[in-house]
Formats: structure tokens, C-alpha cells, sequence
């Protein structure tokens, strides 16, 4: 699907434009985006596609894939002016060399299949590709490192606590697999602040929260992909639990929006938590809202085998917007307008 030129996701890039705190000072500037084509990584892209469109930016985009083609899928088989396709898998030694003044960390496996299907290839991709791109970024003398973190950093946080600020940590089980993806997050962090005390490379780190929007990749299995997919197939929803693990949600214009907020804003070798404090539900409540827009039913279910060694330990997950939003950041999106979106733009036509 050619997302830009869809009026109702193009709206969305607007808004997220208009929520950046201080955007015009990447005007000229030099911008890398792992993980291009990602949920989250494809909508920078995009919205910093638009920005130039709009006001004449300058900013050159360098949007860095696994695969050329993938790239030419999502973003056009031309390059736009200024947007460039670099294709590279960060698991592998950095062959191109050109300047980037900031480099925006997006590329990880970050959905329960591969956790269970590659836990070692997910561990070292987040430890050792981030190392490289540090490595790339002090090279280049980068004005500015972003780290893609996650939420599940917190781990198996204290269910009486209202919700978690950057500070808090919770417990992971370092001896089952599905911790290659919380675990290596947290190490690749500590990698960051590292590069910053020993080298004075500028690091930020923001953790999202559960984001959903309609630009997830084919291979996504997380809980909220399915939801919506169900929705579109005419299907009920159907649930492996009773739902009841409490999440904060944040539609991928809010997330990205406050990714590049902090890029733009943030303290140097600081973690942000990203989160829209008025989208906090369970997984269940999440599926009745997806199903009620379709006029679907949720239906819950024992689950087999595969859907216990994927289930996340996690009963709590609600991140606290404190900090992101002491920079100014608002988000815009509740979960009912965020799925409502999802559906405009996934039913578009082009009439």
C-alpha cells in the first residue's frame, strides 16, 4: 500500500508534524532511520518526506533497510529528492560511508514470533548492531545518537505501582528465551550512556510503549496486529487469555512525534518514556474497541502451546509520561481515534 498518498494517513503525518517540539532545527540537517521500513521507522520517514514537501527543509533522509526492494515497496521505486535507500542489515559489518548528523536507532525483531523463533539472532542484533551504528555514529561525529528502546525494559514491574518512570526496574528472568528481546534492549541502553561517559558521543534513549498504527509489517504477530487484521477479515477476535495484562497504548503519530521531540529536545544519555497517558487499557478492553468499530464480537479462548511460549510475563505495562511531556510533547490520539484512523486508512480505496 502507498501509504503517502493516502488522505487520511497524510493527515496523520500532519499532526505528528505539528506535535514535534522544535522541528525546523533539522532543517539542512543529515538524518539516518534504521529500521526503515518498520511501523515506527517508516512513519519518520514519511513525516520528514512531508516536512521538506511542506517547508522547503532541506533535510536529507537516509532511510536504511534489510532490503532494497522492501524499501522501493514502501517509500516508491524512485527515490523522492532527498530521500535516500540504504540497504543494510545491521547484524553485519557497516560497508557505506557517508556523514549523517543524526542517526535515529529504529531496527530490531519486535514481535513475539521471532522472540520465540531467533531469541539468539534477536539478543545479538540489539547488542552488537547497536554497537555498530555507535561505532558508525563516532566515526562520522554525529551531533546526536537515538536509541529505540522499549517499555519491556521494566520487566515484571510491582502491579501496585500506579505506573513506571524512568527510573524504576523491574524483574526479568534472565533464563527463559523470551527475554533475548527485554534483556539485550537494556543492555544496548547501557552501551549507549557508555559511548557517551567514554567517548562524549551524544546518546538519547526513548522506550515506547505498546504501538499500533496501520502501517505494521506482514510478519507482525503482536496482539494489536491481530486485533485489527481480524477486524478487516470479518472475523471475531479471538483471545488467548482472559486480556486482563494492563498496557499503555500510543498510536504511531503520537509515538512518533515524541521520537523526534526527544531527538530534537531530549538530555543527553537520558531515557524517555513514550506513552499517550490517556491510552492506558487492558489487551482485552484494546479488542473491544477494535472489534466494536467493525461490529465484531471478542471471543476468549484456552491457549495452545505456541501462544504460552510467546506470551509475554508482563501483567503491567503503563509507562509514565512525566518526563516527555515536561519537554512541551502532548499526544493527540486516544485509543478510540487511533483504531478509528486505522480503518479510515486501511479501507481506503483511492476514490
Amino acid at each position: 500500500m502507498k501509504f503517502f498518498e493516502n488522505p487520511a494517513y497524510k493527515k496523520d503525518l500532519i499532526k505528528a508534524i505539528e506535535s514535534t517540539l522544535g522541528i525546523d532545527r533539522l532543517k539542512k540537517k543529515r538524518v539516518m532511520l534504521t529500521g526503515a521500513t518498520g511501523l515506527i521507522g517508516s512513519f519518520l520517514v514519511d513525516m520528514l518526506v512531508l516536512y521538506n514537501q511542506q517547508h522547503n527543509s532541506e533535510i536529507e533522509i537516509y532511510a536504511l533497510g534489510r532490503s532494497a526492494d522492501r524499501l522501493k515497496v514502501r517509500f516508491g521505486e524512485t527515490e523522492k529528492p532527498s530521500l535516500h535507500y540504504v540497504e543494510h542489515d545491521v547484524n553485519h559489518e557497516i560497508a557505506f560511508d557517508f556523514p549523517v548528523d543524526y542517526l535515529i536507532h529504529a531496527a530490531s525483531n519486535a514481535y513475539p514470533a521471532v522472540f520465540h523463533s531467533d531469541p539468539v539472532g534477536t539478543l545479538m542484533s540489539n547488542v552488537m548492531g547497536t554497537k555498530r551504528l555507535l561505532d558508525y555514529a563516532r566515526q562520522q561525529s554525529t551531533k546526536r545518537f537515538l536509541f529505540v528502546s522499549s517499555g519491556e525494559v521494566y520487566g515484571q514491574g510491582d502491579a501496585a505501582t500506579d505506573s513506571y518512570s524512568e527510573e524504576y526496574s523491574g524483574y526479568i528472568d534472565p533464563l527463559q528465551p523470551r527475554a533475548c528481546y527485554p534483556v539485550s534492549k537494556r543492555a544496548a541502553e547501557t552501551l549507549c550512556v557508555s559511548y557517551t561517559k567514554q567517548y562524549g558521543l551524544d546518546t538519547v534513549i526513548v522506550r515506547p510503549c505498546h504501538t499500533y498504527g496501520p502501517n505494521a509489517t506482514s510478519e507482525d504477530n503482536r496482539a494489536n496486529v491481530q486485533f485489527v487484521n481480524n477486524a478487516l477479515n470479518g472475523e471475531d477476535i479471538v483471545l488467548n487469555s482472559a486480556g486482563q495484562q494492563l498496557r499503555s497504548y500510543c498510536y504511531v503519530a503520537d509515538c512518533a512525534s515524541a521520537i523526534l521531540s526527544v531527538l530534537i529536545n531530549g538530555k543527553t544519555a537520558e531515557a524517555y518514556n513514550i506513552a499517550n497517558p490517556a491510552s492506558k487499557v487492558t489487551i482485552a478492553e484494546f479488542a473491544a474497541i477494535v472489534a466494536a468499530q467493525q461490529g465484531k464480537k471478542v471471543l476468549f479462548l484456552n491457549p495452545d502451546a505456541k501462544a504460552l511460549e510467546e506470551r509475554t510475563p508482563i501483567q503491567k505495562q503503563v509507562l509514565c509520561t512525566k518526563k516527555l511531556e515536561d519537554l512541551g510533547w502532548t499526544g493527540r490520539y486516544s485509543v478510540e481515534k487511533g483504531v478509528e484512523q486505522i480503518f479510515k486508512i486501511l479501507k481506503y480505496t483511492g476514490t
